[in-house]
């Protein structure tokens, strides 16, 4: 295969960012603190029923903590954006020759010699100024934009997913077994999830696994280890 067929393959993984991150952190808090909550339920010596009830609404209660929680920081950084945006259509407005000029000592910078950066600015600027300005000035490219919603939904219904698993470990397993069980469950969940995002993301698989599996243990066992003593005190 030629330099140019695979170059025109190529697959940028920047794009995912804002569902990336929202997923992979919803998912996370969802096998992460459901699990935990299970743990120290159990730990405090809580019956079955009252094990699966806190780990329902912990579920519940997380995917919309999460929803909301995404939506209005998102939605911060979006109104941020715009109102860059809105900046820049005033600047763009009332100067439009000075706007110009900056764009061309943008590319100047980046190495293009006077001449050539002077053009390429005047041509980008007629297919259309203010992107060419949010792109290059102020670094917003269209697909990183941030996407409240987009970002609210992936959170939720990753933490739902993610919550399912230690939970499904719960009702599945019985009595001694049960806290083993949510363990080894939570365990593989977060290697898996770690190994996911890590290759989605283009990471090192082995660095984000470890990392979600260091946490997610030392979380589990402070957890638990609260529950008992709570328990042996009530």
């Amino acid at each position: 295969m030629s330099a140019s067929r695979r170059r025109h393959r190529e697959v940028h993984l920047g794009s995912r960012s804002n569902w990336l991150r929202a997923a992979v952190l919803g998912a996370n808090d969802g096998i992460l603190s459901t699990a935990s909550l299970v743990l120290g339920v159990a730990g405090a010596g809580g019956s079955s029923a009252a094990v699966l009830t806190a780990g329902i609404a912990g579920m519940v209660a997380g995917a919309l903590s999460m929803a909301a929680g995404e939506y209005v920081s998102v939605s911060s950084q979006r109104d941020t954006e715009e109102a860059d945006l809105r900046l820049e259509r005033r600047e763009l407005a009332a100067d439009p020759a000075g706007e110009l000029r900056e764009l061309a000592g943008i590319y100047r910078a980046r190495g293009l010699p006077a001449d050539l950066a002077q053009e390429v600015a005047a041509a980008l600027t007629a297919h259309g100024a203010l992107e060419a300005h949010s792109r290059d000035e102020l670094g917003l490219e269209q697909s990183r934009r941030a996407r409240p919603l987009q970002a609210a939904g992936s959170s939720a219904a990753a933490f739902s997913a993610g919550a399912i698993l230690p939970l499904g470990a719960a009702a599945l397993a019985s009595g001694s077994i049960r806290e083993g069980a949510v363990v080894v469950v939570t365990l593989l969940a977060l290697a898996l999830l770690g190994a996911t995002g890590a290759r989605l993301g283009g990471a090192p698989p082995l660095l984000a696994t470890g990392r979600v599996l260091l946490w997610g243990s030392l979380a589990m066992a402070i957890t638990y280890a609260i529950g008992v003593a709570t328990g042996g005190v009530v």
